[in-house]
């Protein structure tokens, strides 16, 4: 199971990568294991020293006796050494923290790559597409010698 938020990479320039565990519940993660979950639309917010993921959504898991709400806020674990480093980059430079992927460790713990980020403008969005776009032309002309 690995999920991917493939968007990150173009909406974002990703400043800094960090590894955090996930706090779930046994549906929740019954659920990821089948390879079901969506990270487009979330983000982590620091409150109260603590780092919190919104609108990661993990359906529910048919077979739960416990009904949970599929886009409830759930804790990220990491060091306070590592929560005041983001907070401070956060602060001052007016960064943002979104989640890039969501996999299961050799372990079978659940773990979530973050990056601090900051936003793309629309002028860099199409920088990136027209280098895209050059890079096909290139290697298809060089297939076809």
């Amino acid at each position: 199971m690995h999920i991917e938020n493939k968007k990150a990479f173009f909406n974002y320039e990703l400043v800094e990568k960090l590894e955090a565990g996930i706090v779930l519940k046994g549906p929740e993660v019954k659920s990821l294991r089948t390879g079901k979950g969506s990270i487009k639309e979330s983000y982590a917010k620091i409150e109260k020293g603590e780092v919190f993921l919104f609108n990661f959504y993990i359906p529910q898991y048919p077979a739960a006796f416990e009904k949970i709400d599929p886009l409830r806020r759930k804790k990220l674990l990491l060091s306070r050494r590592e929560i005041k480093r983001i907070s401070r980059k956060v602060e001052e430079k007016g960064l943002t923290i979104i989640p890039v992927s969501v996999y299961f460790d050799k372990k079978g713990l659940a773990k979530v790559n973050i990056a601090v980020a900051k936003g793309k403008k629309l002028f860099d969005k199409r920088r990136v597409i027209k280098e895209r776009e050059l890079k096909r032309d290139i290697s298809r002309k060089l297939k076809r010698e």
